[in-house]
């Protein structure tokens, strides 16, 4: 039975909320052929398998499909293989290399572009209260981003996302919509998502975007295949 780690990706100052997120670092346990039933069976929105430790190399699964590239996989992952002594200065994702910045021993940084982020459409709604009461995707869309300024002089936003055709209802924080909104923004801003998730993200002088926050370990398991 391969080991699975159960984090929280993005939580908030008191530790609490986070996107949950399954990590198998031995991914090779886990056969190619089976990962995307794994990670259906999971239920998390996205599950990563890391196929070589010092390397760096991952893939990424959500309960639907496997992805190029994710944000809460790729901040989970780098902080958990630096908790267990194989820190990285980059994952290399079927999208491209991503960079990797620890800040302390519980906030991981990651720097991708924004171009590697799965499409969705993404909706400025009038208030947080707006965001907050929404039943579904606005518009009725499959995989959409609704946000509004708490405070645009403070660059505080809040944010819900919701991916159906990836098969997440809502996703509880999503960093590679974090990304594409703060390239559009062209600045440094906190995202509050979800339940109490927290973001920050800035851009990068190279045309990459960055973002992290906090992570905990939630629970280590074995899962039967």
């Amino acid at each position: 039975m391969p080991e699975l780690h159960v984090l929280r990706v993005f939580v908030n100052e008191d530790g609490e909320w986070g996107n949950p997120l399954g990590v198998f670092l031995d991914g090779a346990a886990v056969p190619e052929e089976s990962r995307q039933a794994v990670a259906a069976e999971l239920g998390f929105s996205e599950t990563v398998f890391v196929e070589d430790r010092r390397a760096g190399r991952v893939r990424i699964f959500t309960p639907g499909l496997e992805l190029p590239f994710a944000g809460h996989p790729t901040v989970g992952t780098a902080w958990l293989l630096a908790r267990e002594g194989d820190p990285v200065a980059a994952l290399q994702t079927p999208a491209g290399e991503v960079g990797v910045r620890a800040a302390g021993e519980r906030e991981t940084y990651v720097a991708a572009r924004p171009e590697w982020s799965p499409p969705l459409d993404y909706v400025e709604l009038g208030s947080p209260a707006e965001v907050r009461d929404l039943e579904g995707p606005p518009g009725g869309s499959e995989a959409a981003y609704a946000w509004a300024w708490i405070d645009e002089d403070a660059a505080t936003i809040r944010a819900r996302c919701f991916i159906r055709e990836a098969g997440i209802d809502e996703d509880e924080a999503t960093g590679s919509a974090a990304i594409v909104l703060c390239s559009r923004l062209g600045r440094a801003v906190t995202i509050h998502q979800g339940q109490g998730s927290v973001l920050i993200v800035r851009p990068l002088d190279d045309g990459r975007v960055e973002v992290g926050g906090g992570v905990r370990l939630e629970e280590v398991r074995d899962h039967r295949l």
